[in-house]
């Protein structure tokens, strides 16, 4: 048998979703069926063969600068203005509520940070 390679583009796979998002067994079958020039994908894992996929159509992957970026600081600092006004307060109820406003800001943070 004589293997043709022919040229596949990355958008004729027709992928639904981003290779980080697609399982092992997913990108298993993506390149058993439709990308042969990969060699060994079935004793592979999830990490080499994206790995492989992307260095196969030529995708540099950059990382980029969290849009939120600005808006997560502010918090942490506004955070960290609060427990100090926190250690300060005599009254509970005053501290409680400091303390939870404290926690929503903390699960903002992380929530702006996935968001990327």
């Amino acid at each position: 048998m004589s293997e043709e390679t022919k040229e596949i583009a990355f958008e004729e796979l027709g992928l639904t979703k981003t290779l980080e998002k697609m399982t092992a067994k997913e990108l298993r079958s993506l390149c058993m069926n439709k990308l042969p020039m990969v060699v060994g994908a079935s004793g592979k894992s999830k990490e080499e063969l994206v790995a492989e996929i992307k260095t196969l159509f030529g995708i540099v992957e950059e990382e980029a600068v969290s849009p939120y970026k600005k808006q997560i600081h502010e918090t942490k600092r506004i955070i960290r203005a609060l427990r100090t006004e926190k250690d300060t307060l005599e009254d509970r109820t005053k501290r409680d509520r400091v303390r939870r406003k404290i926690n929503v800001l903390k699960k903002r943070t992380r929530k702006l940070a996935r968001a990327v």
